[in-house]
């Protein structure tokens, strides 16, 4: 299973609850705070829902 590094790129200011919560589910407190998870189905949808606040890289 792939390990992907998940990055906060823009703000959550204006975003919905919902993806507030998401991104605090992921890990993810500030702008440029990385986390790395693996790459569940779960984690998956979770950075769908917030692909426009993220940056994702798939870590060898």
């Amino acid at each position: 299973m792939a390990t992907y590094r998940i990055t906060q790129v823009k703000s959550k200011i204006g975003s919905t609850q919902r993806q507030r919560a998401t991104l605090e589910s992921l890990g993810i407190r500030r702008i440029n705070h990385s986390v790395e998870r693996e790459g569940t189905p779960v984690v998956l949808g979770m950075i769908a829902k917030v692909r426009h606040l993220v940056k994702v890289e798939e870590v060898k």
